[in-house]
Order: C-alpha cells, then structure tokens, then sequence
C-alpha cells in the first residue's frame, strides 16, 4: 500500500499467477470510499473478473466516503501508475467530469459504475436503475401493510442522483396506495447515526408509524434500533442488500432490502474493460434487473463477497 496525502490507496494489488507477466492488462478502480460495502463489492468484483481474464488490478480509495477533494487528489496516483482501463464510481457525477478528461487524454479507458457521470468520454455505465428498485422495494412494504397505514421516509443525500432518484421510485410507489399516507421524509444522508435520529424526531411527532421506507440499509438499520429503542414497530425496508442487514432479515426486524449490487456491477465492468482493451464488442450500458430479497431468498447474499462466482455479461444478458 502507498500513503497519501488527501487519502490512502491500495496501489497495484498483482493477482495470483500474474508476476512476471509485463503483457497483463491493468485495471483499476477509483471509488468513493473504503468502507461503504456497495464500493467495496465493486472492488472484489472487479479485482475477480480481472483475475479470470487474467489481468492485474489497482485499487484507488480515498480515506473519507463521498470526499469529492480527495477523490480528486488521487486522480494523479492513478495517471502516473499508468493503467489501461478505469473502473470507476465517482463521488460527485459532475465534479469528476475533469478527472474523466484526463483520463481520456491519458489514454485510459472508463467504466462508469454506481453514480453515472454527467459528462465525460467512457466505454460503458454499468449500474442499478436506483429509481426501479425503490419502486419495487416500496411496493412490497406497502404490500405488506395491505395498502394501509402511516409511513416516514429517509432519504439519502440530495445532491447524489442515487438518492433523488430513489426517492422518486418511493413517492411513486406511494401514488399507487391511496390508503396509505405518508407523515413526513427526511434525509439522512444515507448514514445510520442521522437515520436514528431522524427516527427518534419521527416518533416523538407522530403517534402511529407503520412503515419506514429507507433508501439504504445503514438508515434502515438505524430506524430499526431507534424502534426498538422506543419499544415500538414498524416494518421496515431499506436498500443495498448488505450483509449487515442480513441477520436482520432473517429475524425478520427489517422486512427487506432492494438488491443494489456493486459487487456484480465490478465483475462486469472489468470484463467491459478487459473487453474493450481486446477490441472486442461491448455494450454501452448494462442495468442490472431490481430484486428485493426478503426471508425467501436471502440465502445467497450470506455468501462473502470474496467467495462468490462473477456471472458474465453474457449470462446477465440471458436472463
């Protein structure tokens, strides 16, 4: 690992079987922090595929999620180690248009994942259509509520085209149950400890809460303990699928999570990468389809990230 100064990376990670070999593609990822577990799986996916198509892998990460300055600063460390592809999820869609430039200028191909850029030249987005998958996670809560009762929202942050558009795919949701009315939404910057507050304000100002829609699992989580706090119940949903929502599931504390998975978003922007670096066909986006997972299905997502099987783009194409 080399230290930086705005931030620290994890710089020229050389996979198994590949020293030695100087005509082995690299691919790195620059994303927007080191312990959001979405970031996080677009890294172990990406560093897998790369190894199965044999080539060697980069990391970029900045010490502080969504820091826009740092995730600049280490724009450099990323040109002056040369790679030949980017995978990247950036901090701020339009911030980092500049820092695409002169990735392009440099010769270093993009693939944009998570947050789609605003501008910039890139090879592929592969993501989550955020606004589906908070529409369909918000139907089966309100589902569950049979189309009745009283619900809060937490938001993510308002800058971040994921959380606006999550929002929108739950308000959505809301037009189409009449019955069921919603008292207030509030973000909380996709953060447990703003999630458990702004639940604790949501209690003590409404009197009946049957629904949290939380447009992540950490305020998920959050407004699940400030439930329990207040010895009261909700059902409760949120998004992302990660493993720390999982036990939660499957004691049923939280309903269910809307799958946003950057894990399988890493795998198939590394072969996008790989792909284009062959001059091989690739397409220019790739929208993985929207799962809730819930007490039927979580199964699978108990799986480590780092134990799991890359699918490919053509297996994601036939489903």
């Amino acid at each position: 690992m080399k230290q930086h100064a705005a931030g620290f990376a994890a710089v020229i990670a050389t996979l198994s079987g590949l020293c030695g070999q100087a005509s082995a593609e690299t691919i790195a990822t620059l994303t927007k922090g080191q312990s959001n577990p979405i970031v996080r799986g677009v890294r172990v996916g990406s560093e897998q595929m790369a190894s199965k198509l044999g080539a060697m892998t980069q990391h970029f990460i900045p010490r502080t999620e969504n820091s826009v300055p740092e995730q600049i600063a280490l724009v450099d460390d990323v040109l002056s180690n040369k790679p030949d592809a980017l995978v990247f999820s950036p901090s701020d869609p339009k911030a980092l248009i500049p820092a695409v430039d002169k990735f392009n200028a440099a010769g270093i191909a993009v693939v944009n994942v998570i947050d789609r850029l605003a501008g910039g030249q890139t090879v592929a987005y592969v993501g989550n259509d955020d606004y589906d998958v908070a529409l369909v996670t918000a139907r089966y809560l309100l589902k569950a509520m049979n189309g009745k009762g009283n619900v809060v929202i937490l938001e993510g942050p308002p800058t971040l085209p994921t959380a606006v558009a999550r929002s929108r795919g739950f308000n959505d949701a809301l037009k189409e149950f009449p019955n069921v009315k919603l008292l207030e939404a509030k973000s909380a910057n996709y953060a447990k400890p703003a999630a458990q507050q702004n639940m604790r304000d949501f209690l003590r100002a409404y009197p009946q809460i049957d629904g949290v829609l939380a447009a992540n699992d950490p305020m998920a989580i959050g407004a699940n303990d400030a439930l329990k706090a207040a010895g009261k119940k909700a059902l409760v949903v949120g998004i992302n699928a990660s493993a720390e929502v999982l036990p939660m599931i499957k004691s049923g504390e939280i309903l269910a999570t809307g799958d946003y998975n950057g894990y399988i978003q890493g795998c198939l922007a590394a072969e996008i990468a790989v792909r284009h670096l062959h001059h091989q066909e690739t397409p220019k986006e790739v929208i993985l389809k929207s799962v809730v997972v819930d007490k039927t299905n979580y199964q699978p997502y108990e799986t480590p990230m780092d134990k799991r099987t890359c699918p490919t783009l053509d297996s994601v194409a036939g489903k």
